[in-house]
């Protein structure tokens, strides 16, 4: 598998484009009080560090992480076009994400997602991610599962 992370802008034309890309395909199946994903500006206010994936020189997906001071980090924006799933490149990224965070001296990486996203869901329980309550700014929803995982 031919595949390359690069760290991106999230107002660059490709990462832009991937965000609109999962807003899109979130959209139909979340009311908007429970889709909690940042806006690109943002992602650029609260400064999260942003990465694209590349699978045969093409944008295949992206994701973004967000410090918490020392205590934790949170995935945010995390998708992987839906044609190019199961090639192993959300592992890849989730993978990056970890690396990333754990060289900022970090130990703790958490996540919320949607109910309706098995695919993300099974891959974060793969990875060793374990469900947890509400963090930060969070409530409880029935539309959303968190994770939580020791780095």
């Amino acid at each position: 598998m031919a595949s390359v992370i690069t760290s991106e802008r999230p107002d660059s034309d490709v990462a832009s484009a991937l965000i609109t890309e999962l807003e899109n395909h979130l959209r139909p199946l979340y009311p908007a009080e429970s889709r909690h994903g940042y806006s690109v500006e943002k992602l650029l206010r609260e400064n999260v560090a942003f990465f694209v994936i590349h699978y045969e020189e093409q944008p295949a997906g992206c994701g973004g992480v967000q410090l918490f001071g020392s205590d934790y980090a949170e995935i945010k924006r995390m998708y992987v076009r839906p044609s190019l799933r199961g090639l192993g490149l959300g592992k890849l990224m989730v993978e990056h994400l970890e690396t990333y965070v754990r060289n900022h001296g970090i130990g703790v990486l958490r996540l919320e997602t949607g109910i309706h996203q098995g695919e993300a869901i099974a891959l974060y329980e793969r990875m060793g991610f374990k469900a947890t309550g509400p963090f930060g700014e969070y409530r409880e929803d029935p539309l959303s599962r968190f994770y939580e995982k020791k780095i």
